[in-house]
């Protein structure tokens, strides 16, 4: 059976643009940026982007063009004979534990999102009242646990449509409705009054606050943000044409990851501000404090609406590039159909999810290294799945594949005159500068 392919570069760029654009935008970067420090933490984040997220970024498409195959089968195609085949496992492992806990959020967000449409937000009067009910809500049991089904559910039947009819035409649509629900969040949250100090606390840097803790903090967002060393990347850029220019594919995805992150913070951090709320709420921004805003803010019930609207698409635009790795795998290596391989990714995440989700209720004591089910699956994922299998990206591109192939690849058989240039910059940053700096994350995360 011929391997199905991305069909338009516009379709490449939608579905990969929306595996980078998900949760990790929309939720986890406003509330680092109010726990770290607003432009400083920024300016440090984007700088990581450009320095060493991109070149991993550049080396799982080289990786997954060059095999056109999926994340475990590139590295056994691309090194074969070699113990190089088992450097995909991680690949593996990693979005399954993700998408485990993401669809937990996932299924919150379908909550809310339903809260918005019923106007559920206005029956709460202070914040105190929306704490209670995110907190009522996650430590419940059933209702959690039917969103995270109804959410992994939509992702499955999505995959399930294949390549160009499932994942492509998702993303073609999503994503430009995702981006301009978004800005007009952001437009309307920088008119409010008293906006003007939240604005200045994303764009005006004060350096004090930058410390290791951070720099640190802003690399492993960097990571998360992109969805690198988990395989999804890789497995997209399997699915690329080759006549595709992987550099322009790869900064295009980046820039447009990084402006809708930066949009994100515009749509809530002005927001926040502008009622005197406090910033550094932590993961619970999203769900504690924004409601709490749109019901006191004028058209607050549309906003409410069109903002969980955008935060439901970006889960399962990201949600589904992580499914997509393990069937992937096993329709390539295991010779499964898509449609049971699908069912059988369902299966496995639907009752890791359902531990994760219960680890705020019935399961909420039991603990592994002193962290819930859901926050141990976080950070394992994070703060060391995600940088170790970046780590082995980066050395396999920089040191195990030929310089010629790695070249090869980048410029399209020298065709790409600006990426031969540019190629002997890039090839320094993958072979030196990416792997000694993920090495400094992994110690951080350890240690700091």
């Amino acid at each position: 059976m011929q391997r199905e392919n991305f069909t338009s570069r516009f379709g490449v760029l939608m579905a990969m643009a929306g595996s980078a654009i998900g949760l990790g935008n929309m939720w986890r970067f406003p509330y680092m940026v109010g726990e770290y420090g607003g432009a400083a933490f920024i300016i440090i984040y984007i700088l990581c982007v450009f320095l060493l997220s991109l070149p991993i970024l550049l080396c799982e498409f080289i990786i997954g063009r060059r095999s056109q195959k999926n994340a475990f089968g590139a590295f056994k195609k691309l090194a074969p004979g070699t113990a190089w085949k088992w450097a995909g496992l991680i690949s593996l492992v990693a979005p399954l534990i993700i998408v485990s806990y993401y669809s937990v959020i996932g299924g919150w967000s379908i909550e809310y999102f339903f809260k918005a449409c019923t106007f559920g937000f206005t029956d709460y009067v202070t914040h105190e009242e929306l704490n209670t009910m995110f907190n009522d809500l996650v430590s419940s049991v059933w209702i959690p646990i039917f969103g995270h089904t109804f959410f992994l559910l939509i992702t499955a039947l999505i995959v399930m449509g294949g390549v160009k009819g499932g994942i492509e035409r998702f993303g073609k649509i999503m994503m430009p409705i995702l981006f301009v629900v978004v800005v007009l969040i952001a437009v309307r949250a920088m008119t409010l009054d008293g906006a003007s100090e939240g604005i200045a606390y994303l764009f005006k840097p004060d350096f004090s606050k930058l410390n290791a803790e951070v720099c640190a903090a802003a690399l492993g967002q960097s990571f998360f943000s992109l969805s690198l060393g988990c395989g999804t990347m890789l497995t997209y850029a399997s699915y690329v044409n080759k006549s595709e220019n992987i550099a322009k594919s790869s900064v295009s995805i980046a820039v447009s990851d990084l402006i809708f992150a930066l949009i994100a913070g515009c749509a809530i951090m002005p927001a926040v501000f502008a009622f005197g709320l406090n910033p550094q709420e932590g993961p619970g921004l999203v769900f504690k404090t924004l409601p709490f805003i749109f019901s006191q803010m004028p058209l607050g019930s549309l906003v409410a609406i069109l903002f969980f609207m955008a935060l439901l698409i970006a889960a399962l635009t990201s949600s589904i590039s992580l499914f997509e790795v393990g069937v992937a795998y096993l329709v390539e290596e295991k010779g499964m159909n898509r449609k049971k391989s699908c069912m059988l990714i369902f299966m496995i995440t639907w009752i890791t999810g359902i531990f994760c989700s219960l680890s705020f209720g019935p399961l909420s004591d039991f603990k592994i290294i002193g962290n819930t089910i859901f926050d141990f699956f976080d950070k394992l994922s994070a703060n060391f799945l995600m940088t170790i299998g970046s780590f082995i990206v980066v050395m396999f591109a920089g040191w195990k594949m030929k310089k010629s192939d790695v070249m090869d690849e980048f410029t399209n058989g020298g065709t790409i005159k600006g990426n031969v240039k540019s190629f002997n910059f890039i090839w320094f940053l993958i072979r030196w500068v990416a792997p000694l700096t993920i090495i400094l994350i992994f110690l951080s995360n350890l240690f700091l």
